[in-house]
């Protein structure tokens, strides 16, 4: 995260909570959240410059960006009870949810001082909501095929992006044909993200275990499709026949059955069509150099060289 971005996040923070513990709360929030490679500012600032933007408010517009995806990583967070070391789920929860109010108050009411247009509040609405049907999807047990899962990462992590993106062009006057572009991208690449993490979190039985956890990710879809009774337990242990613990003390075992039975080469081939898909549309994007390219390598670009 910049230094530039970072400074607008508290000034935020400043420009709307008075009260000092909250205030504190937030600022340390946003200080986790920069030990982290957190691209989200970068990306909306190097859409609006490859599409002609020189705002001078695009920094500004950018910490924004930065606040909402925290607020939406932090809800997530929340939710799954994954990261017990992050300060907002250390905190009383009360305060976290102020926190999460006064974020969301803050992004709106910065954007309102830069004079986005009210069709850019509409489409940021649009974009953060389908953001939250994803993930409702992947919280109550919908997503039972592959098609549910593209679908549901889709809207859940696409929309992500696609916030990224948007933020970057609210102020431009782009064609639909471009918004509708980046759009297509920002799922492609939102679907590559999430099926790497599915890969990997698949053979972990820690407390971010998609198996554990329950989790219908692809390669977890895969594994319940399989008909052998060698992955029984892993069927049981999700039809609630049988408890974590059981499931726990085949642990060696069902690692060596998960990493043979294909489910992340199946995974790996669907993220290659999704490179390739990301490619094309990359391709015919129209947009200037040498944005373009720091696009792709902020976003996709590390996919593209496996």
């Amino acid at each position: 995260m910049d230094l530039a971005i970072k400074q607008h996040m508290y000034r935020i923070v400043d420009d709307y909570i008075h009260v000092e513990d909250l205030n504190r709360l937030l600022k340390s929030f946003i200080t986790d959240k920069e030990q982290e490679t957190s691209v989200w500012g970068k990306i909306t600032i190097t859409t609006h410059r490859m599409l002609g933007g020189s705002s001078l408010d695009i920094e500004r517009i950018a910490a924004a960006t930065e606040l909402m995806i925290l607020t939406l990583d932090i809800v997530d967070d929340l939710q799954d009870r994954d990261q017990a070391d992050k300060p907002w789920i250390r905190c009383p929860e009360g305060y976290t949810l102020n926190a999460v109010l006064a974020m969301i108050m803050g992004f709106i009411g910065d954007l309102g001082k830069v004079g986005l247009p009210a069709s850019a509040f509409a489409e940021i609405s649009q974009i953060v909501t389908r953001a939250v049907n994803g993930q409702q999807k992947d919280m109550n047990d919908s997503v039972v095929t592959g098609d549910d899962y593209l679908l549901m990462v889709q809207e859940k992590s696409g929309s992500v992006f696609r916030l990224a993106c948007y933020m970057g062009c609210a102020a431009l006057t782009c064609s639909e044909a471009t918004l509708g572009q980046l759009q297509e991208l920002a799922d492609c690449i939102g679907l590559l993200h999430q099926i790497q993490n599915d890969v990997r979190d698949v053979v972990r039985f820690d407390v971010k275990s998609d198996v554990l956890g329950r989790k219908r990710t692809l390669p977890v879809l895969y594994l319940l499709a399989i008909e052998d009774a060698a992955f029984d337990s892993i069927k049981d242990y999700y039809a609630g026949r049988i408890t974590a613990d059981v499931l726990l003390a085949q642990q060696e075992q069902l690692v060596q059955i998960i990493e043979n039975s294909g489910c992340m080469e199946y995974a790996r081939v669907v993220q290659s069509v999704c490179v390739q898909k990301a490619e094309e549309i990359y391709g015919s994007l129209h947009a200037a150099a040498p944005w373009k390219e720091q696009f792709k390598e902020l976003t996709f670009g590390s996919f593209c060289e496996v």
